[in-house]
């Protein structure tokens, strides 16, 4: 059975948590052990089994003093497809004004995840 360790994140503590079984198992078929807290558990069990991640990027932007608008996702979409998100993200272009939370990128990659401007950028 092969073995994989993760840093927990989670909290401060750091706790060096080992998961025995394949990436991508069941949660149950996986055997962890190191956790300081149930949290660190759910954070290295779902890291081994459907790893998520943030998009943070930025776009290109027109009439604005800034050439890059800062974006980001609503929620974590699936690793395997950060590569292909940041690729329809990038070849968008906005026009400013564009005020924070507006939405720049709808279901970006058929997630269900939207993204969205980070910041509010005057036209200019």
């Amino acid at each position: 059975m092969a073995e994989t360790t993760y840093t927990c994140i989670v909290c401060p503590r750091g706790c060096r948590i080992t998961v025995a079984g394949e990436p991508g198992a069941v949660a149950s078929d996986l055997v962890v052990s190191g956790e300081g807290c149930r949290r660190g558990r759910d954070y290295v069990l779902a890291e081994h089994t459907h790893p998520m991640r943030t998009l943070t990027t930025t776009v290109a932007i027109e009439g604005a003093p800034l050439r890059r608008l800062a974006v980001q996702s609503t929620a974590p979409v699936p690793r395997e497809l950060l590569r292909e998100c940041l690729a329809q993200v990038n070849a968008v272009q906005v026009t400013a004004p564009v005020r924070m939370g507006d939405v720049i990128v709808a279901d970006v990659c058929g997630t269900g995840v939207d993204v969205v401007a980070a910041r509010d950028v005057a036209a200019g």
